[in-house]
């Protein structure tokens, strides 16, 4: 495939794996790097800038293809110090991309793209976006109200926001939320897209760092098995309807505090379920893409049939006029 996206970083295919709290590592980002996509390593995953370092030198030496960088920066919590230190690592090995999300990076830009990083810049408005494309921005990742993890309060799904951010930036955007096959791949093509950036589809593969049990359970259930929580907090996120996510909203309608909620909601704890198949145990970040998911599948096949699916969704429609 072929696209000003592809173009940019000399990838095969218009398909990223997104940043993916706590799964976002160069064991599994490198694998998707290496079936022609392009991975994320998420600064999340690590607890300082130095173990940080590391991974990038992991990841270094499990693809020689290019990668991205999620910082995501959260208002009044985020330290610019810190942030630039993370940067710099990106810089000194020679990452191609950063992914921001969250506040405004204006702050970061220039040292980010003065010394040869791309900038991607994911939001849920096609206001920002617009915005961010005027402040230097490579790319956009457009996230649809479907997206895993936090989406806008605005409630606009990703048919909309994908096809207004394509006709008004001049800047490759890639959809996010509800992409997980080839002919979701081709309706962003159409609305004017560059790509695609999927989570929970990533999820539901050989290669995922993550427990079978919590593969099984994204194949077994549909879209209507999501829910959004952390609202009293006005921090809200998409989630599978798990224990841990219904005791949250119960917690939440009888009026909680934050460190209440921590005892349910910490990522220390979804950490360590991911590992020991606790289902229920931990917040369980997925999409209603789930209803389109059957199987469990290693990555290139994956993306493989992604992209012979989509040719041949573009065909059929073709063939209609």
């Amino acid at each position: 495939m072929k696209t000003r996206f592809t173009d940019m970083f000399g990838i095969k295919y218009p398909i990223v794996q997104g940043g993916m709290q706590h799964l976002g590592v160069p064991e599994f980002a490198s694998v998707v790097c290496n079936a022609g996509g392009i991975g994320t390593l998420n600064i999340t995953c690590y607890a300082n800038p130095e173990e940080f370092h590391e991974a990038v030198k992991e990841m270094k030496r499990l693809t020689d293809k290019p990668f991205i960088v999620n910082i995501s920066l959260v208002p009044q919590l985020t330290k610019g110090e810190e942030i630039f230190r993370y940067i710099d690592v990106c810089i000194e090995e020679g990452v191609a991309a950063i992914e921001t999300a969250g506040a405004d990076p204006s702050e970061f830009i220039s040292h980010i793209k003065e010394n040869g990083i791309k900038l991607i810049h994911k939001t849920p408005s096609a206001k920002i976006a617009k915005r961010m494309e005027e402040k230097g921005a490579d790319a956009i990742t457009i996230a649809g109200y479907e997206v895993a993890g936090h989406p806008s309060t605005d409630g606009i799904g990703t048919m909309i926001l994908a096809n207004k951010v394509a006709s008004t930036c001049n800047i490759p955007v890639l959809a996010a939320g509800g992409i997980g096959d080839g002919k979701s791949l081709a309706a962003a093509l159409a609305l004017g897209c560059e790509g695609v950036v999927m989570g929970t589809r990533f999820v539901a593969t050989t290669e995922c760092p993550i427990s079978d049990n919590h593969k099984k359970w994204v194949v077994s259930h549909g879209e209507r098995d999501t829910v959004l929580i952390q609202k009293s907090i006005k921090n809200m996120a998409r989630v599978s309807n798990n224990m841990a996510a219904k005791l949250t909203l119960e917690m939440e309608d009888r009026g909680t505090t934050l460190q209440e909620l921590l005892n349910v909601i910490a990522g220390r704890i979804s950490r360590e379920c991911y590992k020991n198949g606790n289902v229920d145990g931990g917040i369980f970040a997925v999409g209603p893409v789930m209803g389109i998911i059957n199987d469990v599948k290693p990555v290139q096949q994956l993306m493989d049939e992604m992209v012979a699916e989509a040719e041949a969704a573009c065909g059929r429609v073709s063939r209609m006029f």
